[in-house]
């Protein structure tokens, strides 16, 4: 996606902190918001909670009723499939995706996997290719961009860093929208709120200035 040649009018905000006061993926996510709106008039910004709502898992009727060719299925497989649809579609309508996720035991909330299992769903937002054996999966969502807002306690996620090894963060959610067909993906990030005080301040400070320099240089 080359967002300069694109206008871009829907963008869809995830929120997936169990915190509501004191969660600095939120407040990320609020300087995404607030700064794209001073740039954006006419932009529609869909809000999506995740981190205080029960986000249903998929059952075995959902997994039926997913695979089952649209013209077969049943009342019953439309209903299963009802809030995955819902969850599908806003991600359809949304030329910017904004994840904002802590890392939760070196990895992302357990209702941000479930809100993933429902929408990285085969002929909604993927297909299969079966001549492709290393790389089966076509994305089917085109032309997006995803940022994400990420925030760790620790330290050393980085490239490189010492603990680059246990982010079960980061590259599962690139490589989640990859798989879904999102290339154009940011990631911002807060570190160290378990660690030395001032630097944390400095970090959070730096990454909501990434967040403005990225929607002024290469979202608007």
């Amino acid at each position: 996606m080359n967002s300069q040649n694109k206008e871009l009018n829907n963008v869809l905000v995830i929120n997936s902190s169990a915190r509501t006061t004191g969660s600095q993926s939120r407040k990320l996510a609020e300087t995404f918001i607030n700064h794209w709106k001073k740039n954006h008039i006419n932009s529609k910004i869909q809000l999506r909670e995740l981190g205080n709502k029960i986000i249903p898992h998929i059952t075995e009727e959902w997994i039926r009723a997913a695979f089952k060719p649209l013209e077969n299925r049943t009342l019953d497989d439309f209903n299963s499939l009802e809030i995955s649809d819902e969850y599908i579609k806003e991600l359809k309508d949304a030329d910017i995706i904004v994840i904002a996720s802590p890392m939760y035991n070196w990895s992302i909330p357990s209702c941000l996997k479930a809100y993933i299992d429902q929408v990285v769903r085969v002929n909604e937002t993927w297909r299969y290719n079966p001549d492709n054996i290393q790389n089966p999966y076509i994305g089917l969502l085109e032309n997006k961009a995803v940022v994400l807002l990420l925030t760790r306690g620790s330290q050393g996620y980085e490239k490189g860093g010492c603990n680059e090894h246990i982010d079960f963060q980061t590259n599962y959610l690139k490589k989640v929208f990859n798989v879904i067909g999102i290339a154009d993906i940011h990631v911002i990030n807060i570190d160290g709120e378990a660690n030395n005080k001032e630097d944390y301040k400095i970090n959070i400070k730096i990454a909501h200035q990434k967040i403005i320099d990225l929607i002024e240089t290469k979202l608007s």
